[in-house]
């Protein structure tokens, strides 16, 4: 049987956490079975890198890249299967997140995306304790799964971005011409979701954490919190949604969830 499927993991640089990103794609029960494979993509070839998807036996990809959002691009590029997850170096997916995302693939062949909740942890491998935000991010992905219904689905998202991006396996034969924006640092996902929520097609949630999303002081959450580029394009995603005053009054207390990556 071919697979399917395809955990894409993009690496940057040396990243002391890509070894447990890869061991955990390896492991998954997709891969025992067939559905899925694993290869990684990166715009910033070194020995590092190479030896380590050489001991593991992964084909490695390269272009040259620039923004985060052309990284990825590139990534799903290199994809020849059905579907695709693209796996971020620092964190890990639990061994049965490819089954999991696969079988809801599967009941409906016009969805576009699937998601899962998903866990927090540190630089030490420790899960973070679930906070506010994360509490009101998994109630805004149940809100936004109880109807299959894209307005409804884009009011919901209209209050922030609740879905976690390397939680996101994509459909890409119904998403064939999608590009991430190149130009975003930080929104580039919450743009992307919310144009992908206009499309025909649908999005599905499924409430179980099934990955460890790492946050640790040198990812690129924290960069791009520090220097605010975060708050400056989130600003601008709200303000898709609402009129100026509500958008800045939105931001002021969305702020808060940069703060929980510090």
């Amino acid at each position: 049987m071919k697979p399917i499927h395809t955990f894409v993991i993009c690496a940057y640089k040396s990243s002391p956490y890509l070894k447990l990103c890869i061991e955990s794609c390896l492991s998954q029960d997709s891969v025992e079975n067939g559905d899925s494979i694993v290869i990684l993509y990166t715009s910033t070839p070194n020995d590092r890198i190479r030896e380590l998807a050489y001991s593991f036996g992964i084909e490695v990809v390269s272009v040259s890249g620039g923004s985060i959002g052309r990284d990825w691009n590139n990534a799903l590029s290199f994809v020849t299967t059905k579907y695709a997850t693209i796996a971020h170096q620092d964190d890990i997916y639990l061994p049965n997140y490819g089954t999991a995302i696969l079988s809801a693939f599967e009941e409906s062949q016009d969805t576009n995306l699937v998601f899962t909740d998903y866990i927090e942890n540190d630089g030490q491998n420790q899960p973070r304790p679930r906070n506010l935000n994360l509490k009101i991010k998994t109630i805004g992905l149940k809100l936004m799964s109880l109807f299959q219904n894209k307005t409804y689905q884009r009011r919901v998202y209209a209050f922030g971005n609740f879905i976690c991006c390397p939680a996101v396996s994509y459909n890409l034969e119904r998403l064939t011409d999608f590009q991430f924006d190149e130009n975003l640092k930080m929104a580039l996902d919450w743009d992307a979701w919310e144009r992908i929520m206009k499309r025909p097609g649908r999005i599905k949630f499924i409430p179980y954490e099934l990955m460890y999303h790492r946050i640790h002081e040198d990812s690129e959450t924290t960069a791009n919190t520090v220097d605010q580029n975060r708050e400056n394009e989130e600003l601008m995603m709200f303000r898709r949604y609402w009129p100026k005053l509500i958008a800045d009054l939105l931001m002021k207390f969305y702020v808060k969830n940069q703060k929980g990556n510090n």
